[in-house]
């Protein structure tokens, strides 16, 4: 499953030297449809606030009016989540490699919902960002739930499992954008229902923020009492905190003994500095650059969307926002069950993987060319037509993803380490979506600023085409083969 040698081109996934011609093992589609459920969390809680938050802005009084400064502070909003979980993110991966992966996915579910609420009772800005901030610091289920499908799965049956991961992100960011674009101000919307609601005209977005948060808490649950424990040799929390006063602390790693841990050289998590090899370090860099050119795009598209026709975008309300999201995301969980099983068994994981990236380039071509129809014919079916097309467009990206979990997974020097290898990929991704949403919206706000109005308002799609030619740049550093790709072809 894991890789042995340290050079970055020998086939990965060897699967406990397995064969090449070995038999396809089925998908434990039990704990694997808990994965999947679990992982919805995530993306309910970060894509709901999607469609109403150029809206919150405004309303919170930040912008002091300015239209043109509503994506500053949007994207602040945005990044805040992943610096947070920057900071944390490799530290829970690390943990769950000791104390096992149910304690620091229960963490974080816990997390999510409480910060949820906090954010739904919000009026002012900073109340937002701190209750975002404690979203990010306490979730650090990411990285470990992808070493727990990596554990549950071999590489025969690898890349039909990650076929189906992007499916929780995609219903997520499915549902999320309904939930937030149909239920914000509900007391306005519905005023049958909640129009005798003084809380919810208060709160008009605790309504649209409570659902994703509940969902959390009942996750959390079903954690407890149905998903099943990965890791061969778990220690409890106290053992860790109070039995080990003499524990190495060695790269700042959180060590046990080995007469506590009481497993084979071979088979214990590795100090941090031992994962640093150029194999690991090719494969997260490429899926931190993955992630950034990925997370400009979602971070613009609601501004673009929500921005006035004359200042450089569509002047859609929520509702439609919601809409669009929410159709990209259907679309793409029925063409990753699909397509991607296929696809990359008849081209390979690094040819799909950078199809996915290059189809970028011509989504972000595609927003000047929309916004300057607009201008000349307004609404028409043709800028719809653009519309639609651009965003399903977007999806071929998320067959990237599937295949840069294979090469983290492939890249990790034992079993034991891989939740330390996901926490460090997932630390990168994490730095580069801070980075991500609050540049991409800095840059959308003084390109149509009128004082500057750079290459005609339409200089950060230039910014952001010249990224996805360095994110392509740096895919050609990943390995030729994987262990799955052989075993297709074998």
């Amino acid at each position: 499953m894991t890789a042995l040698h340290d050079d970055e081109e020998t086939p990965l996934l060897r699967g406990e030297h397995a064969s090449r011609k070995r038999k396809h093992t089925p998908i434990p589609w039990g704990q694997f449809s808990i994965l999947l459920i679990l992982q919805l969390a995530e993306p309910l809680t970060s894509q709901v606030i999607y469609p109403f938050a150029p809206e919150l802005i405004k309303s919170l009084g930040v912008t002091h009016g300015d239209d043109t400064k509503v994506g500053y502070y949007v994207g602040i909003m945005q990044s805040i989540f992943y610096a947070t979980q920057a900071l944390t993110v490799l530290h829970w991966s690390r943990i769950s490699d000791h104390v096992g992966r149910k304690p620091v996915i229960m963490t974080g579910l816990i997390g999510l919902s409480i910060s949820m609420y906090c954010f739904g009772l919000s009026r002012t800005f900073w109340g937002a960002v701190i209750s975002r901030s404690l979203n990010g610091a306490l979730n650090g289920n990411i990285g470990v739930m992808k070493s727990m499908l990596a554990e549950i799965t071999d590489s025969s049956n690898i890349a039909q499992a990650y076929a189906f991961l992007p499916i929780a992100w995609s219903t997520g960011s499915t549902v999320g954008p309904i939930i937030g674009g149909s239920l914000s101000h509900p007391a306005e919307r519905f005023p049958s229902i909640f129009g005798h609601s003084g809380f919810l005209k208060d709160y008009p977005y605790f309504l649209a923020c409570a659902i994703p948060a509940t969902f959390s808490a009942v996750a959390c649950f079903v954690t407890l009492f149905f998903l099943k424990e990965t890791v061969s040799h778990p220690v409890s929390v106290r053992q860790l905190l109070f039995r080990a006063p003499n524990v190495a602390a060695d790269d700042h790693d959180v060590r046990v003994p080995k007469s506590t841990l009481k497993v084979a050289d071979d088979e214990a998590p590795l100090p941090l500095r031992q994962l640093l090899i150029p194999r690991v370090l090719i494969a997260s860099g490429n899926y931190a650059f993955l992630a950034i050119v990925d997370m400009t795009l979602r971070a613009i598209q609601p501004v673009f969307y929500s921005t006035p026709i004359a200042l450089g975008g569509l002047g859609l309300s929520p509702q439609r926002i919601g809409l669009i999201i929410s159709l990209c995301g259907v679309t793409n969980g029925v063409v990753q069950i699909g397509l991607f099983g296929r696809v990359h068994d008849r081209f390979g994981t690094k040819r799909v993987f950078l199809a996915g990236v290059a189809s970028m380039l011509p989504v972000f071509v595609l927003f000047p060319v929309i916004n300057e129809l607009a201008r000349l014919e307004g609404l028409s079916v043709t800028v719809w037509a653009l519309v639609i097309g651009q965003a399903l467009l977007g999806i071929v990206n998320s067959f990237s993803y599937g295949c840069v979990f294979i090469f983290i997974t492939a890249s990790s020097p034992n079993k034991a380490s891989l939740g330390s290898v996901n926490g460090l990929a997932q630390m990168l991704v994490s730095v580069m979506r801070t980075i991500g949403p609050a540049s991409a919206n800095s840059l959308f706000a003084l390109s149509i600023d009128e004082k500057h109005h750079y290459m005609g308002g339409y200089f950060v799609y230039y910014a952001l085409s010249a990224l996805v030619c360095v994110a392509l740049a740096i895919g050609t550093l990943l390995p030729e083969r994987t262990m799955s790709d052989e075993d297709t072809d074998a």
